[in-house]
């Protein structure tokens, strides 16, 4: 068994994350994305296929794409067409060089914990300063971070073009976003890293969401 999601090929361990996401209910039917850089090349990801189910996919659902523009650079099979998301991606590769993965779920505490928070016109959620919050980098006593909120736009595209715009002024004090209504955005250098922030951002969602 593997002891590290990076010991494996990145659709490989993508696919597994994905499973083991959809299991816990927070990428139910086909929603949520997942993406990674390629190791040969950088300067492209791969990310999940649009319209495919979490819970069953493989490593043949996927399409490497350029950083650069919409080029698509390799297809894992044939007929299969980028998540609708994936400008969002792109957005947080280009914004931090240092990521090379971004994991996208739905989760209903998410939801409820910045719906509770102030609402859909909300830009912030204050983060609890549970011992937990650690694990995103945040090492102080007491701590006073929020995550970011977003309005959620049916053009994507206007949704990362906020994302860059926003983040370049003024970086995110945590590696993650939330989407209104929709679900949160996590990013690390490594798979077994992003994976790990996704745990500790949905167990924050989750405190908020049962104390809000």
């Amino acid at each position: 068994m593997s002891r590290s999601f990076d010991d494996l090929e990145p659709c490989q361990a993508l696919t597994e994350i994905a499973r083991d996401f959809h299991g816990r209910g927070w990428m139910a039917g086909t929603a949520g994305n997942l993406s990674a850089r390629d190791r040969a090349d950088p300067a492209s990801f791969w990310i999940t296929a649009s319209g495919q189910a979490k819970g069953r996919l493989d490593s043949t659902d996927f399409l490497r794409m350029a950083l650069a523009d919409d080029q698509v650079l390799g297809l894992g099979r044939a007929g299969i067409k980028p998540s609708a998301e994936t400008s969002i991606h792109r957005a947080i590769y280009r914004l931090f060089p240092a990521a090379r993965v971004c994991l996208h779920v739905h989760t209903v505490d998410a939801s409820l914990a910045a719906a509770r928070g102030g609402g859909t016109q909300a830009t912030d959620l204050p983060l609890p300063p549970l011992e937990m919050i650690k694990g995103l980098g945040i090492w102080e006593e007491n701590p006073r971070v929020a995550l970011p909120l977003f309005a959620n736009w049916l053009d994507v595209p206007a949704i990362a073009a906020e994302i860059e715009a926003r983040f370049t002024a003024a970086p995110p004090p945590v590696p993650a976003l939330m989407i209104h209504q929709h679900g949160v955005t996590v990013w690390g250098a490594s798979l077994q890293e992003a994976y790990n922030r996704v745990e500790i951002v949905e167990f924050l969602m989750s405190y908020l969401a049962r104390r809000l």
